[in-house]
């Protein structure tokens, strides 16, 4: 594979992606990416032809339905390929909130009277809502607590929960506050040696890596596509032997087409069909920045993500150079700007200072940034955070320019 460039060519991904050229949107220095990304041209232009062109019910017997289907099959051959999945381990839902609470119910049965289940206080309520609310049935929830002062997941104090009782842990790839990398590997290992599944939640970790599912040998894992520059839906992977077994939340069929009996109602029709206009931007960065076309989808967005990769850790280190260089700044989690250790999110508090005031007069700035719990209240209470004011958040991803992060930092050098 020959590199035709060092470094990600911003320029060249801001002009796949039509807000940064819309006059009411192109001088937004947006930072609240981890809430929902921007979408490319290639995803919108197929969502509008769907609309226009098929909006019917699909997979019938004429032209307009017959491309309707067409066009969603795609979309799902185009997401399996990118992700290394087989098409008939994943389901696309409404949200990460949604596909977990149906994963939760149709896995119950699973489950009985005393049976133990681990979640985390680091994690969004999407992954670990659902699953608590199995308390209510006589399954023992179980928390995993973060360290108060590190703000990290130590794998000693999940080791200490474990017992002959447990059959599943749920806990984030990466928290939406603290934005340390999780390391699902060991906590995969350390579970199947231990007859337990693991559910993960990839909502704050794919916006900026493809992680390998089967490498890893998650049991379960999910995502929110419209945090990944997609519409506003979610996919939730499971292993096939797995899903075979889950009961039938959908309407009854003459045989038991998985993963469709998982999601009631099936997907939406043109935001799944739009979805291979996702693939087809990746595909664009890597013929831009990559020559070698012998290889496959998911190792093309291997190879673009680690330009991004590079990208986003320039962006960090400008930005936690100077928050570090703050006294009244309280960083949340790790001060390393090092991709191997932490995503490109970054949460704070500053002392005598409110969180939503520093928010809205950055907003009043042409600033895009939010504070708030970001429905992970349970890990700002294990903090010692004011739930109610919150944190400061930050979130980059790859089409964020440094000069994006000069223009905060101004503010911010006045402001807090």
């Amino acid at each position: 594979m020959n590199n035709m460039s060092k470094n990600l060519d911003i320029e060249f991904v801001r002009n796949k992606f039509p807000v940064f050229r819309n006059p009411k949107t192109k001088d937004l220095a947006f930072f609240e990416n981890a809430g929902g990304t921007y979408v490319p041209d290639s995803l919108i232009n197929k969502l509008n032809k769907f609309m226009t062109e098929t909006k019917v019910q699909p997979y019938g017997d004429f032209s307009s339905s017959i491309e309707a289907g067409n066009e969603m099959d795609n979309s799902i051959n185009k997401i399996a390929e990118l992700l290394n999945i087989e098409k008939d381990e994943f389901i696309i839902g409404p949200s990460t909130t949604m596909n977990m609470f149906l994963l939760s119910r149709a896995i119950k049965h699973w489950l009985n009277k005393g049976d133990e289940i681990i979640v985390t206080n680091q994690d969004h309520e999407a992954n670990i809502g659902a699953w608590r609310k199995l308390a209510d049935e006589e399954i023992i929830v179980k928390e995993w607590s973060l360290n108060k002062d590190s703000a990290e997941l130590e794998i000693d104090e999940l080791k200490s929960l474990i017992n002959e009782n447990t059959k599943f842990i749920c806990v984030c790839h990466t928290s939406n506050i603290v934005a340390s990398i999780n390391n699902l590997k060991e906590i995969v290992d350390l579970a199947h040696k231990n007859n337990i599944k693991v559910v993960g939640d990839g909502v704050a970790y794919m916006a900026h890596d493809l992680v390998d599912l089967k490498e890893i040998d998650l049991d379960f894992y999910g995502f929110s596509l419209y945090k990944t520059f997609g519409p506003h839906l979610a996919l939730l992977y499971g292993k096939k032997e797995l899903l075979e077994k889950t009961k039938n939340l959908n309407h009854e069929f003459l045989s038991k087409e998985i993963p469709l009996t998982l999601n009631p109602g099936g997907p939406n029709h043109e935001e799944l069909a739009c979805l291979s206009g996702l693939t087809d931007y990746y595909e664009e960065l890597y013929n831009h920045h990559f020559s070698d076309q012998t290889i496959s989808l998911h190792e093309k967005g291997k190879a673009i993500f680690k330009l991004v990769y590079s990208h986003e850790e320039q962006l960090m280190e400008k930005l936690l150079s100077f928050l570090k260089s703050k006294n009244n700044v309280k960083l949340i989690g790790k001060s390393t700007h090092l991709r191997s250790e932490r995503m490109p999110t970054v949460s704070f508090t500053v002392n005598n200072k409110s969180s939503l005031f520093i928010a809205q007069e950055a907003g009043k700035n042409g600033i895009g940034i939010r504070n708030g719990d970001f429905y992970a209240w349970r890990c700002l209470k294990g903090l010692g955070i004011d739930t109610n004011d919150g944190v400061i958040r930050i979130s980059m991803v790859h089409y964020n320019s440094m000069e994006e992060v000069e223009k905060l930092i101004k503010f911010l050098e006045i402001n807090i």
